[in-house]
């Protein structure tokens, strides 16, 4: 048997599968369908255990693990599992994917990964939207004792940026025809970058310097037309560094784009705030509302802080949450700066807000 003990002492026993080893971090949930693969290596998971309200996860297995011709996965939103532990209400070990080349609990085993399966997931559900998220602790019993609920470390005190960014500049060249060039060069600071965001400049022809977070363009040699900042985990008031870099990027006006924790950065970088959220918004089916306009796209999210609603002269709310009205997405009046808080890249989840990085280049290369 194996538990999740919640920090206000309910526990939630079931089977264990994956590796039967302890852990702890932020419970939190997701709602998607489908995408499992892709949310258990999104690096903005950093931290946390999950929990899949979808109630059979594991049945198209898991891809393999090779690389791509740039070197990062091709199948994966990283090179790595960054969830900590998972929660389901049914695990399944037989699978059928055309790509599947191993079963969820292998591929968890192999990599030291806990779940546990025959958790029922409405129930915590409900418990987290009700309180909120809390932190928790896997363990590999099916003990009661609530001792073992007490001195759970919060993930959200560390600097989980740093844990998952790039140590050093790795610059990806698009695939072109024979004499022509790209189209623009983005630096992006690597936060916890889920690798379809690099896959979708690269496939627009964009030459991708991707950076650490904490990366000094003052003192860099790069050459590049517009700077972005990608998804990451944890709080984002962490991130200081790359805030002083935003506001570098900002008073020289180069084109600036964020996702995720890049909008709230961006935020923090102009005056504005950011807040926690009760329970966050995690899956592939947010309803999202261009502000001044009757536009409504589906989105991909997982984010657990928001924006707060007051911004500078200059600055406006340009995308609003329909489920409760949160900001998401922040613009300038010059149209050269501006930020989203859901993923345009999906992977896993609708495509509906991918036009964002052709609008991104369109700024980007009227800038030059």
């Amino acid at each position: 048997m194996a538990t999740l003990i919640l920090s206000d002492g309910t526990t939630f026993t079931g089977q264990p599968f994956g590796a039967e080893v302890d852990t702890d971090g932020e419970v939190v949930f997701n709602t998607g369908m489908v995408g499992y693969p892709e949310s258990m290596t999104d690096p903005s998971y950093r931290g946390q255990i999950l929990v899949f309200t979808y109630p059979l996860i594991g049945n198209y297995g898991v891809p393999s693990e090779e690389l791509n011709e740039w070197g990062f996965s091709k199948n994966f939103e990283s090179e790595a599992i960054h969830v900590r532990a998972i929660i389901v209400a049914q695990e399944s070990r037989d699978f059928s994917h055309f790509t599947a080349v191993s079963s969820l609990h292998e591929w968890m085993k192999k990599h030291g990964i806990p779940g546990i399966t025959g958790i029922d997931t409405r129930a915590l559900t409900k418990k987290l939207r009700e309180r909120g998220v809390m932190l928790g602790r896997v363990t590999q019993d099916d003990t009661n004792d609530p001792s073992k609920s007490e001195h759970i470390p919060d993930p959200n005190a560390d600097n989980l940026v740093a844990e998952v960014s790039v140590t050093s500049p790795v610059t990806y060249e698009p695939q072109l025809a024979e004499g022509t060039h790209p189209v623009a060069t983005i630096l992006a600071y690597d936060c916890g970058m889920k690798r379809n965001i690099i896959r979708s400049w690269l496939k627009r022809g964009v030459r991708v310097h991707r950076v650490p977070w904490d990366y000094d363009l003052a003192t860099s040699s790069l050459k590049y037309d517009g700077v972005f900042v990608s998804n990451g985990p944890g709080d984002p008031k962490q991130c200081r560094e790359t805030i002083a870099q935003i506001q570098w990027v900002l008073e020289r006006k180069i084109p600036f784009f964020g996702i995720c924790l890049g909008n709230q950065l961006l935020a923090l970088a102009i005056g504005g705030d950011t807040y926690k959220l009760k329970y966050g918004h995690r899956g592939a089916n947010q309803p999202c509302v261009e502000e001044g306009t009757s536009r409504c796209i589906i989105t991909s999210q997982n984010h657990g802080f928001a924006v707060d609603e007051t911004l500078p002269s200059g600055w406006r709310v340009w995308w609003r949450n329909a489920n409760d009205g949160t900001v998401e997405g922040i613009r300038h009046e010059s149209g050269q700066f501006f930020s989203v808080q859901f993923h345009p890249e999906a992977a896993p989840g609708p495509e509906d807000a991918n036009y964002l990085f052709d609008e991104c280049l369109r700024v980007v290369t009227g800038a030059r």
